[in-house]
């Protein structure tokens, strides 16, 4: 689970916009940038070289929530 104060002070390091949380898939989301920061054991892993590309797809998907 995603710490609310932790989740609403972090910022996509490449971007600097907002995250989302995806709890199923354990990712922090930046619309933005289009990339999902891992979370591992609790802790979210903001590195660039971490992140997986997200499709348009999956963009848009959130962007309708």
């Amino acid at each position: 689970m995603m710490d609310k104060k932790l989740l609403d002070i972090l910022v996509c390091p490449v971007c600097k916009g907002p995250l989302l949380y995806d709890k199923k898939q354990q990712e922090l989301l930046s619309l933005g940038s289009r990339l999902a920061y891992p979370i591992r054991d609790q802790i979210p892993v903001m590195l660039e070289d971490e992140a997986r590309h997200l499709s348009l797809e999956e963009v848009e998907q959130w962007k309708s929530c």
